[in-house]
């Protein structure tokens, strides 16, 4: 215990992770979250359709409940494209970093230290613009896990390989 110490971490002094440049998502990743947002609200619509087509009490309210509907889907294109223009990532030497948020920005930082397993995934509409997501997956737990959705599939690999070099390294 004599070499012990215990000393004040000046604060000022620490790097700060607003200086670092964050690299955005794919542009094509825009029409894969349209995509998506036009094959929910398909369905959607489609149930409402049935409902106001089958149920005369409903259809009192029809003009009501289409107008519900375009509300809801013209937010919901406002609100994606809000998270998707907040959203960034970066690699740095000893840490990864993801950006993201609609209203108030988030930011997470892991240590590479803290990564267990890396994967690349590639969804059915994400494939056909060339586009995979990076799924890093900590030591923490699911609640610490990270997901970079829209980046182009070459760099998601070059990356997948950058951080399973980096897990490498400390076994």
């Amino acid at each position: 215990m004599e070499n012990f110490s215990n000393e004040t971490i000046d604060t000022t002094e620490l790097p700060k992770f607003e200086a670092v440049q964050f690299s955005v998502l794919s542009a094509s990743y825009w029409k894969v979250i349209v995509i998506n947002i036009l094959m929910l609200f398909l369905v959607l619509g489609t149930g409402f359709s049935l409902l106001l087509f089958y149920n005369e009490e409903v259809k009192f309210f029809s003009v009501e409940i289409s107008l519900l509907f375009v509300v809801l889907l013209l937010l919901t294109f406002i609100f994606s494209r809000i998270s998707f223009k907040k959203k960034g990532f970066a690699f740095r030497e000893h840490d990864v970093l993801f950006r993201s948020g609609m209203m108030a920005t988030n930011t997470i930082i892991i240590p590479y230290n803290r990564i267990q397993h890396v994967a690349l995934h590639e969804g059915f509409v994400s494939r056909y613009f060339g586009l995979a997501k990076i799924e890093i997956f900590t030591a923490g737990g699911s609640s610490s896990d990270l997901e970079v959705p829209g980046i182009a599939i070459e760099q998601a690999e070059k990356i997948k390989q950058l951080l399973m070099g980096k897990i490498q390294k400390q076994l």
